[in-house]
């Protein structure tokens, strides 16, 4: 088949979460499988951007705020898998760190949406599937849809939406609608652009896409639900013949303790020793002594309440007086981060905290940590879980999402599991889990069993990749009759 992947991160490019990694590993794992693979992206003033990319040799004009502007296109091909981006500096050429959270993100990804479909029509053939992500993409398949919805270029081609995480749903002005390409009609309350009121790109992509998936199996249930789907329950329930989970797959190229370069020292299932050296290195870097017979404790994750931040801000003092370390890095509310330097300045030889994200550095907190704490409110799927477990690190998470379908809690008795689990989202239930990761801790022939459980699961990208070829089939049947 021949697949475009349109997203507005991907590694190594940028990254802000796990969208980015799965636009790089899972394009790869298609290709692998002998699909025609070609991502689109905006083109940001990222240092790997401006060195690695050149431009195409051809641009597109872009019908957008009532006239056509043009943008350049630039190529790379260095990852493996052809990649084109939008060139539009009035939108992306800003010197920001992260690619979103600027006043006009409605009309920034708007215009890339429109941008990426007239450079697909440019690129030749139209492809067989168009597979969109989240909100800032929410357009592509309106655009097919609605724009060019008797366009014989677009009539075998079939358009999927993955849904990465619903809480942010792409709200935009409505009277924006028509300046975004769109008529005034299709801002309507019964199945159009509206939504409580103001006008939505995820919903307009939610209504237009052939189907729509989202990165686990349980998270395709839990967004069927009020609790979880953020007032668009009712129209995935509507829709639920079309939605489907698939879990996200790790890339072992990069994540995996035999050969990560990041690492102070090699180690796998049947060679645990540089484990320990991974360890020490860890603690070094913090500025932590050696005392290697207590567990260290790892957190990599945005400061915020859905990965459940209060439940460890109110948890993790008596986790460190119960003679653990804990060490964390990542960036978010204020509050948290102020939390966390107080926790280091009161226990300096117990806590090690870096502020921001550096990939390098979650890599040796993968490696060097004995547990890994996910407690999350809401979790679409998780990737550091599942990276955790090949690196022999055992994962404490909340039975939500992702976390619920990778992780299994462990029995003691018949040394089964490779993780811990708790259900109610209350501090008192994440205490009683780390209690019992303590305990087990205490014996180290069980904890070994424990991790070994963990690092001889396999999440590859190749089987998450074969359920996403069945879908697209399944995509194409319904679209080709």
């Amino acid at each position: 088949m021949r697949i475009v992947f349109v997203a507005s991160e991907a590694n190594p490019w940028v990254k802000t979460g796990g969208l980015a990694d799965v636009a790089a590993a899972l394009p790869k794992a298609l290709q692998k499988r002998g699909h025609d693979v070609a991502l689109i992206m905006p083109r940001y003033d990222a240092k790997q951007i401006l060195e690695r990319a050149w431009p195409a040799g051809f641009g597109v004009q872009v019908p957008f705020d009532y006239r056509d502007q043009w943008s350049d296109v630039y190529f790379d091909e260095s990852t493996g898998i052809p990649t084109f981006f939008i060139d539009a500096p009035q939108y992306f050429m800003r010197g920001k760190k992260s690619p979103y959270g600027e006043y006009d993100d409605g009309e920034r990804f708007a215009y890339f949406c429109r941008a990426a479909v007239e450079t697909m029509r440019v690129l030749g053939p139209a492809p067989d599937i168009v597979q969109c992500n989240d909100w800032m993409t929410g357009l592509v398949p309106a655009h097919i849809e609605v724009t060019y919805g008797d366009d014989p270029y677009w009539q075998g081609a079939g358009t999927l939406l993955t849904i990465h995480n619903l809480a942010f749903q792409g709200l935009f002005d409505p009277r924006d609608v028509p300046r975004f390409g769109f008529s005034p009609a299709t801002y309507r309350t019964d199945g159009g652009f509206e939504f409580n009121g103001t006008a939505s790109m995820l919903k307009a992509g939610l209504l237009a896409s052939d189907m729509i998936s989202t990165v686990s199996r349980k998270y395709a249930e839990e967004i069927q639900t009020p609790e979880f789907g953020f007032k668009m329950d009712g129209l995935l329930r509507a829709r639920a013949k079309d939605l489907v989970g698939i879990l996200n797959g790790v890339d072992y190229d990069d994540w995996d303790p035999r050969h990560d370069k990041h690492i102070a020292a090699p180690f796998s299932v049947d060679d645990m020793e540089g484990k320990r050296t991974c360890k020490m290195d860890l603690l070094s870097r913090f500025g932590l002594p050696w005392e290697l017979d207590r567990p260290i404790y790892g957190m990599v994750s945005r400061l915020s309440d859905q990965k459940g931040i209060d439940l460890v801000a109110a948890t993790a003092t008596r986790l460190i007086e119960g003679g653990a370390y804990f060490i964390q890095l990542g960036s978010g509310s204020r509050q948290y981060e102020d939390m966390f330097q107080a926790m280091r300045d009161t226990y300096p030889t117990r806590v090690g905290t870096y502020r921001g994200y550096n990939d390098p550095l979650a890599h040796v907190i993968e490696a060097g940590a004995d547990a890994f704490l996910m407690p999350s409110r809401f979790e679409p799927c998780g990737l550091n879980q599942i990276y955790s477990l090949r690196y022999g690190t055992v994962p404490i998470v909340r039975a939500t999402g992702g976390l619920d379908d990778t992780i299994t809690h462990f029995d003691r008795a018949s040394r089964l599991g490779n993780g811990f689990k708790f259900y109610e989202y209350r501090e008192d239930r994440l205490m009683e889990t780390l209690y019992e990761s303590l305990l087990t801790w205490q014996n180290q022939e069980l904890w070994g069993d424990l991790r070994r459980n963990g690092m001889r699961d396999d999440f590859s990208w190749e089987r998450s990749a074969l359920q996403y070829e069945h879908l697209f089939a399944e995509i194409l049947e319904r679209v080709r009759g």
